[in-house]
């Protein structure tokens, strides 16, 4: 199965995950063919009115699923014209969109000749400079940008570096970890969020700044909480809430937030990398050539927002995969940890287990991290989903919701159902050319001439680490409504 290098160019971890599909080329737009020419159906409607009724019916009336599947029915296509929020009273951001829902419209979104990424990770809404050291971190810049492939070189050189100490750092994190949960269990279910997040943090830490939480009390106890405020009040304005209305439409979505809400906890983690990250940011100003600040700034985006955040969200949606389940998926994930790593946990033996692997990708195609995608036109061009093409003006913002394009039927057998095993076997493999949920496919390969996330593989594989290692400590977990309620540990 698939796990390839960190980023292109990058040196391999070992050979066994070179043995998959070749990496797409760079630009996967589907090639122009004779599907039938339609105008975008849909409608912005009134002004302000219309975004207006839009948000409330995203964040509010139906949340963003039911949001994009009916007028998908009402439109009768996987492409057309809505708003996002947010919008209305107190933004500027254009809430107009193009949405792209089906696998092929959606991959136009990785064409970098076709689409500008500048300013768009959250839509044409963009927090203040003020949350990243009053500067454009690598996640707003577009590939045309010099600044943007110094910053992603160094990304990924950053996490091909820390191969060396992957491993180690992870099982010593999640023994303590797991300690925790076990010394807490006998007084009923724990909540794995916490947990996860402290480990998280710590082994990010660790593995993307140099920067090890053990030397600092502070970080040790609140670093996942400063993350979680930082992180929260820069996105709170997007996020859909349907508890607590229409108070959470008028007092927390109706205007951005502040960066002096959170300046202290920002501080106090620049102080952290900057006083145990120093390998890594001398690394960043001698061999990539960016100044102090901006190593640094980037490292706390990396590890707070694309990692720590992209995490926090992806491993609980793993840990209840495994909770939901009833076709015994426990039994034979057990059953090929230990057979691949019974020498213990390695690299090797983990890109050899396909089910763990498959496992991770599944939960990936029905739970993306970051379920939003956006792609700003540059130029005016024809683009496609199965079976119409449409025009697009240069200019307009194209939007794909991954959840849904993850469940296209046209390229899923029984898209709503997860399947442990979707990706084994030959037809498994084939099917990662659309798994889509990093800004690109899985056998895609990051670089500085794309915005597929440099960290893809790592996520990857550290979820397939994750899980093995559970396996190896236990027989089995009962997982529900967020939390542990009892572990069975392996018998010697």
């Amino acid at each position: 199965m698939y796990l390839s290098s960190f980023s292109t160019g990058y040196s391999k971890i070992p050979a066994k995950m070179t043995s998959s599909p070749p990496p797409v080329k760079t630009s996967i737009t589907p090639q122009p063919t004779s599907l039938p020419t339609r105008t975008i159906p849909g409608s912005y409607g009134l002004p302000i009115l219309g975004p207006l009724t839009d948000r409330l019916d995203y964040s509010w009336f139906s949340g963003n699923d039911a949001f994009f599947k009916k007028r998908v029915e009402k439109n009768q296509s996987t492409v057309f014209r809505t708003n996002v929020p947010p919008c209305f009273p107190f933004f500027l951001a254009n809430p107009n969109v193009v949405a792209v829902l089906d696998v092929k419209s959606f991959s136009h979104l990785f064409d970098m000749e076709l689409v500008d990424k500048k300013n768009i990770l959250v839509g044409d809404f963009m927090p203040s400079t003020k949350f990243t050291g009053d500067r454009r971190v690598c996640a707003y810049l577009d590939t045309t940008e010099p600044q943007h492939e110094k910053i992603k070189d160094f990304a990924a050189d950053t996490l091909k570096r820390s191969t060396t100490i992957m491993i180690p750092t992870l099982t010593t994190l999640l023994d303590t970890m797991w300690d925790t949960v076990e010394s807490q269990l006998p007084s009923g279910p724990v909540s794995y969020l916490v947990p996860i997040q402290k480990f998280c943090f710590a082994f990010l830490s660790r593995c993307i700044a140099g920067a090890d939480t053990a030397n600092s009390p502070d970080m040790a106890e609140n670093g996942y909480l400063r993350m979680d405020r930082w992180l929260g009040v820069q996105l709170l304005p997007t996020v859909p809430i349907n508890a607590f209305q229409p108070l959470v439409e008028i007092f927390l979505h109706s205007f951005p937030y502040p960066y002096f809400l959170v300046s202290n906890d920002y501080n106090k983690l620049y102080e952290f990398i900057e006083a145990e990250g120093k390998e890594v940011i001398s690394r960043g100003q001698t061999e990539f050539k960016l100044s102090k600040d901006d190593a640094i700034h980037n490292l706390l985006f990396i590890l707070g927002f694309n990692a720590f955040g992209g995490f926090s969200i992806f491993l609980p949606s793993l840990l209840a995969s495994l909770g939901s389940d009833k076709s015994g998926i426990q039994e034979k994930l057990r059953k090929e940890v230990r057979e691949k790593a019974e020498s213990g946990l390695s690299f090797k033996s983990v890109t050899e287990m396909d089910l763990v692997q498959s496992f991770v990708y599944e939960t990936l195609r029905l739970n993306p991290p970051v379920p939003l995608q956006y792609g700003r036109a540059r130029k005016d061009f024809e683009l496609s989903s199965h079976d119409s093409a449409y025009n697009v003006k240069k200019g307009e913002l194209l939007c794909g919701y991954q959840p849904l394009v993850m469940r296209d039927p046209k390229v899923f057998d029984d898209p709503e159902t997860f399947i442990p095993d979707r990706f084994t076997k030959e037809k498994g493999k084939e099917l990662l050319n659309y798994l889509y949920w990093s800004n690109g496919p899985q056998t895609g390969t990051p670089s500085a001439s794309n915005k597929q996330c440099p960290g893809k593989d790592f996520v990857a594989l550290t979820a397939s680490l994750f899980l093995a290692h559970l396996f190896l400590r236990y027989d089995s977990v009962t997982i529900a409504d967020g939390s542990f309620s009892g572990v069975e540990k392996a018998k010697q």
